[in-house]
């Protein structure tokens, strides 16, 4: 029999224990469960137990009511574990409002401008893209410890091939680093 599981439901695996349902798939649940991360299981797997989501709060209640506080430390723990939305970062002053000119060599080509902040948001947006990677890597169930350390090194040549783009960053925190010994 197929469980109907949706997302933020808990499905109790005979192996692994309780996992949320993180996505729902033709053939499998991504499942996240507490000790092992995410996993896709078949939806096939014999024994599994489906758990509603209004069951599952209903069990877990430990008779407080849910508060503005709760629910927004809730959402910023999924967005920060889920998204590649990440915080917001200043250009600095000295580049507010510049633009970046592209001046082709041949003189007859006219030179593309470009809002200094347009670039600098691709820019932000690369790095974001770059560490979500590579959180992924690190979290990924498959990949041996040899496989993250080698991919690990190529993110790290990656963040270093952007350091010439740290002079547009208003504080050295968002800076990019590459390989220290270098």
């Amino acid at each position: 029999m197929e469980i109907a599981a949706k997302p933020g439901d808990i499905i109790k695996h005979p192996l692994y224990g309780k996992g949320t349902v993180i996505k729902v798939e033709t053939t499998f649940f991504t499942l996240n469960f507490p000790n092992r991360g995410n996993m896709d299981i078949s939806k096939r797997t014999e024994d599994l137990e489906w758990i509603p989501a209004y069951e599952n709060e209903a069990e877990n209640s430990d008779g407080e009511e849910l508060t503005y506080s709760k629910l927004e430390s809730t959402l910023r723990n999924l967005l920060n574990n889920f998204s590649d939305i990440q915080q917001i970062v200043p250009i600095g002053e000295k580049w507010q409002g510049g633009t970046l000119v592209l001046q082709p060599a041949d003189k007859s080509l006219k030179p593309k401008e470009i809002p200094i902040e347009t670039f600098f948001h691709k820019i932000v947006m690369v790095r974001d893209r770059i560490r979500v990677m590579e959180q992924q890597i690190n979290s990924h169930q498959q990949l041996s410890d040899a496989d993250k350390v080698d991919l690990q090194q190529y993110i790290t040549r990656m963040y270093g091939s952007l350091t010439t783009f740290n002079v547009l960053f208003k504080d050295s925190s968002h800076y990019f680093v590459g390989d220290k010994k270098s």
